[in-house]
């Protein structure tokens, strides 16, 4: 039996022109659910505001009006690429590889894309983000653990925005703002900009796309000033293949991959789409955000390319295979602040000595600009990790917090350790600390690919919209090969460790620990998942309401809060028994129910029967004949 997009409930045998009647009434029945006023205070703008999706029949293929309309989550998604991790890692490619190197650089981010893409359409199918479908998806307490892993690499990412924010003002002042109180000033400064959403959605994400383009614009202006080697470049990005490199170059092309694709990132981008109106009950609606939201991903991240280009081709030429003495009278020549960095032995680069060195080989502007383009780089960074974490603990805990005391817990979290390092400490410290903090981050990629690799893949899920059998072989290809090459990026680190026998315990123990979860997400990957799929926002309102009532999700349910006893829906949508071939449950805003706390497969009433899916629908038969 052909699926039926149309319809929020099951139409069995009726003709197509009840089918039609049926269509346009369920529909007017069953608007998307949107958060009321009382979450206001818990919410971003991303849940309380939608943008509408407008209409363009004189463009069917492809409309520059919808493609505006869908524009916005790829840009706040791609300012992860651009983190002052990813600007680091990129100019000390161009130090130590010159442009042999660009080429990993442009395949991890065509990597990054594609794992953007399933984290999208798992939003804009399911209307849930990641955290919000691994909660209905593990039991208890693999749940807390995988939630624990991704916070993890939240925190890391936040300490690494936190660094690069505290160095930017150092550079800007001249030294006269000390490390500590440049951490200090990220927290009102965060707080300040996150208050913009109150203004509106398309506002918010406007003063993303403004901190994007300073960085486009100063970072380009370091690359037109050092005017690098064109054929080189172009060489060194499509040629895959590395020239008389050694270990060092080694080890950094795979710093590029780990800083490149950031596990927080996936969770991120599923729940940034939901932020636009897309009519799940329509297959066409959904096809056509999920393309939309694909391409407006393609061009943000192509954008994040371009920047992350400027800044390796402005290291290989200006930085590459110069010696200490040639910079360091530069520096003197000059008179540049914090010259001292480079009277040494060791000629290293980091983003505080990539600023001096611009300014000792182009002049002060030029070390000016480069701060500017780290502290746009910090604070945006900063400001989409604190909604990362906002929505990965209401989807993992089903926690509403307010959205400040979710940014005083990140940011004292994050800038404690920070301070102390700030101020008994030095700068050469911090950097050291952020080498450390990509190897953790390393450590948490697997606890967002594997998942979002299972549910995208899952037909009981995804439905029609599920991974190809190819392309669930090529994505799982490129995963396994990711998380190789991070933890042979772990391996090397850790034998920088002491040698202690106390150190090698713990960090046998920790990895005994760490690779059975990670088998057992493999593991999990490959079991059956009977959770229907459904093209519903099943909880995307009721999710942020303070005044709604919502059961334990802790706790297996009782039969009067998910009852087997027929309940009608809050909706008014009358979901029929064939449907699932089961009694028809409460609507999604009545409860939601999840995956017991021993495992048990999650009940059919847990997405909500207020829109059916055409994976549903197309095994109705198939369905009503195992029921009886």
């Amino acid at each position: 039996m052909e699926a039926q997009t149309g319809s929020g409930n099951a139409v069995g045998l009726e003709d197509s022109s009840q089918r039609e009647n049926q269509s346009d009434s369920s529909w007017q029945e069953n608007q998307p659910i949107r958060a009321n006023a009382s979450s206001s205070s818990v919410a971003s703008a991303y849940f309380n505001n939608k943008i509408t999706i407008p209409e363009d029949q004189q463009h069917p293929i492809f409309s520059f009006k919808k493609l505006w309309a869908f524009t916005g989550p790829g840009f706040l998604m791609s300012i992860a690429y651009l983190d002052p991790g990813n600007i680091e890692s990129d100019l000390r490619s161009g130090s130590v590889a010159q442009f042999k190197l660009l080429w990993v650089l442009m395949s991890a981010t065509f990597l990054g894309l594609l794992m953007q893409r399933l984290s999208a359409r798992l939003g804009v199918v399911t209307g849930m983000h990641l955290a919000e479908v691994c909660y209905r998806s593990y039991p208890r307490v693999p749940r807390l653990v995988l939630w624990i892993m991704v916070e993890i690499a939240i925190i890391g990412s936040d300490m690494q925005e936190v660094i690069g924010t505290a160095i930017a003002f150092y550079l800007l002042s001249d030294g006269k703002i000390p490390l500590y109180a440049g951490v200090l000033i990220t927290i009102a400064d965060t707080f300040t900009f996150l208050f913009l959403d109150k203004y509106g959605l398309r506002k918010l994400e406007g003063f993303f796309a403004f901190l994007i383009l300073i960085m486009v614009v100063t970072f380009g202006y370091e690359y037109v000033m050092v005017a690098p080697d064109q054929p080189a470049l172009l060489r060194g990005m499509f040629v895959p293949f590395c020239e008389d490199c050694g270990p060092d170059q080694v080890l950094q092309a795979v710093a590029i991959i780990g800083a490149i694709i950031m596990p927080h990132n996936i969770y991120l981008h599923s729940a940034l789409v939901k932020s636009r109106d897309v009519d799940r009950t329509k297959r066409d609606h959904i096809q056509e955000a999920n393309k939309y939201f694909f391409v407006e991903a393609a061009i943000a991240l192509f954008i994040s390319f371009l920047i992350n280009v400027f800044v390796t081709a402005v290291f290989a030429e200006g930085f590459y295979g110069r010696n200490i003495t040639q910079v360091y009278d530069s520096c003197i020549e000059r008179e540049v602040p914090h010259a001292s960095v480079f009277n040494t032995t060791n000629l290293e680069v980091d983003i505080f000595r990539g600023g001096v060195f611009l300014g000792c080989q182009f002049g002060l502007a030029a070390m000016y600009i480069w701060a500017v383009g780290i502290l746009a780089a910090g604070q945006s960074s900063t400001m989409t990790g604190t909604y990362t974490g906002q929505f990965v603990m209401e989807g993992f805990l089903n926690l509403k917090w307010k959205r400040w005391i979710r940014v005083l817990f990140t940011r004292s979290i994050a800038i404690f350790p920070t301070i102390l390092v700030a101020s008994f400490s030095g700068i050469q410290d911090l950097t050291q600390m952020n080498d450390m903090l990509n190897v953790l981050m390393s450590m948490q990629l697997p606890f967002a690919l594997i998942p979002i690799l299972t549910f995208t893949s899952s037909e009981s899920i995804m439905g029609d919209f599920k991974n190809g059998r190819l392309m669930s072989v090529f994505t799982a290809l490129l995963a396994v090969l990711v998380i190789g090459i991070n933890l042979f990026f772990i391996s090397v680190y850790i034998h920088s460790l002491p040698s202690h026998w106390a150190v090698y315990v713990a960090v046998s123990v920790l990895v005994i620990l760490y690779l059975t979860f990670v088998l057992y997400l493999c593991l999990s990957c490959l079991k059956p998942r009977e959770t229907p799929y459904v093209l519903s926002e099943s909880i995307s309102g009721t999710s942020l309401d303070l005044d709604s009532e919502t059961p334990d999700f802790g706790s297996t349910a009782n039969a009067s809060e998910f009852g087997s006893t027929p309940k009608t829906p809050d909706f008014g949508s009358t979901a029929k028994t064939s449907e699932f071939g089961s009694t028809p449950n409460a609507s999604d805003i009545g409860s939601t129910p999840i995956a017991s706390d021993f495992g048990s497969t999650p009940n059919t009433s847990e997405y909500g029967s207020r829109a059916n899916s055409s994976a549903v629908e197309k095994d109705h038969t198939k369905r009503n004949t195992s029921s009886q």
